[in-house]
């Protein structure tokens, strides 16, 4: 095999990525202004009524105030350019966030499910009506942060925004529990829904935490990206006419919504090295939508054009 070989790298898309950055930053915004709002008037509500259901909530909500902070102290670093020690910038803050909200998020139901455990055996009595109030004001509160980061964010695929958008639909989950529980105190006198209830919403809590704490792990342990089939990505790459083996093929992500590929392709001998680069960049990101790719291409001293360009001449000759 010769010497002779070339890389590509793709292009960074920097525009799209900071006109969504600068989305999720105000949603953000709006998301913590709101939930800092209420979790003070849950916490007070919940000290002055002694229900677990509505403290808990409010507990949850100081976590979700800390986490939406924190997520956009993230997306603001995330703004600063790549340096000589940091070739990709600060991307990873996004991901590094997100894993912190997850962890919170477990510490949070824990916590609930800990102090609900010791008021199952002896339920306190809970001022009822006033809770309920304040859990409804509550789940407004939550359903309207819910509603701007899942219409100006980018929830779907920045881990970042859903872990905030996950601690935000708890707290929504929190309010409903502890309007329920405040039902079925007031009409039924079932203090013991105070505690159940709670416990109901840590497990959901857990569920949504589970998912963000191991995405956010296998981002930082560089694994292969939801979806991305390393085998198809060959085999439509040797599909290129010249290009007879396609090894040391990674695939990984930076950043919510930065995929990056590279790879080493061998072709015969003569073949157009810079035409089969641009047809792997565009193969790549038109049928798996990688647009940020690095292909090392090595010359093949054997003559190995039978493979791929049987039947005529190879157009990269």
């Amino acid at each position: 095999m010769s010497g002779k070989h070339e890389h590509v790298h793709g292009h960074d898309h920097g525009h799209e990525i900071g006109g969504k950055r600068e989305g999720n930053a105000v949603a953000l915004r709006w998301a913590f202004g709101i939930t800092t709002v209420i979790l003070v008037a849950e916490a007070v509500g919940g000290w002055l009524t002694n229900s677990l259901a509505l403290l808990s909530d409010a507990g949850h909500m100081l976590s979700d105030a800390a986490s939406l902070g924190l997520s956009l102290l993230a997306i603001h670093f995330a703004k600063k350019p790549a340096s000589a020690s940091k070739s990709y910038g600060y991307r990873r803050l996004e991901i590094l966030a997100a894993l912190a909200n997850g962890v919170a998020l477990f510490v949070i139901a824990v916590a609930i499910s800990w102090e609900a455990a010791h008021r199952l055996f002896a339920p306190p009595p809970v001022a009822s009506l006033p809770m309920m109030g304040i859990a409804g004001i509550g789940l407004a509160a939550n359903l309207a942060s819910a509603w701007v980061l899942l219409n100006q964010g980018d929830v779907k695929d920045n881990l970042n925004l859903r872990s905030a958008y996950l601690h935000v639909l708890g707290d929504a989950l929190g309010s409903v529990g502890a309007l329920l529980a405040g039902a079925l105190m007031y009409f039924y006198g079932w203090y013991i829904a105070d505690p159940i209830v709670s416990v109901a919403v840590a497990l959901l809590i857990l569920r949504g935490a589970w998912g963000v704490v191991s995405q956010s792990l296998h981002i930082l342990m560089e694994g292969t990206p939801t979806g991305s089939n390393i085998e198809a990505m060959i085999a439509s790459l040797e599909t290129i006419p010249g290009v007879c083996n396609v090894h040391d093929v990674h695939v990984w992500t930076v950043t919510s919504g930065y995929d990056v590929f590279s790879c080493h392709l061998v072709v015969s001998k003569g073949t157009n090295i810079t035409k089969v680069v641009a047809a792997g960049a565009e193969l790549l990101e038109r049928q798996f939508g990688i647009r940020h790719t690095t292909i090392q291409v090595l010359e093949d001293d054997a003559d190995c054009r039978e493979l791929n360009c049987r039947g005529g001449e190879c157009p990269f000759t």
